[in-house]
């Protein structure tokens, strides 16, 4: 027995160009710092290697397509404070120009053994990155 199936449908012509109540609504939402994603990064590894996911850095760094050493960099994240990790995290998202902190700047800062030194050394970067101009050169140091 065969039975024939019909199909039926429309097709609506898409229009060229907008009607005056179709037009996009613009958000500037902003970007997360860089700092703050490898700050979130870092905290994700630790975790993969303390659950057993990956060996140690070097595998890390294969995963991640980066060299072992930018894998140190940025597990030394690890190294700030608690305080300091929490401000890293929770830092305003940018909208325009270049990011307060960056990574590199904060090298310094993770370098440091001591936690009363590096929240001292932090407040320091705040301050000087508050006075940097937005969109202008940074020096990196």
């Amino acid at each position: 027995m065969k039975t024939n199936l019909v199909v039926e449908y429309s097709l609506v012509p898409r229009r060229r160009g907008r009607t005056p109540g179709n037009r996009p609504v613009v958000v500037r939402s902003g970007k997360l710092p860089r700092v703050t994603r490898l700050m979130a990064l870092a905290i994700k590894f630790d975790g993969l290697l303390r659950e057993g996911e990956v060996r140690d850095y070097a595998d890390l760094a294969r995963l991640g397509f980066v060299t072992r050493a930018r894998m140190t960099q940025i597990m030394n994240l690890l190294n700030l404070a608690p305080d300091i990790q929490e401000e890293i995290l929770l830092l305003p998202k940018t909208m325009a120009g270049r990011d307060p902190v960056s990574e590199r700047r904060l090298r310094r800062v993770t370098a440091m053994v001591r936690w009363d030194r590096q929240r001292k050394a932090w407040r320091e970067l705040r301050e000087n990155c508050k006075n940097q101009p937005v969109g202008g050169s940074v020096s990196s140091g």
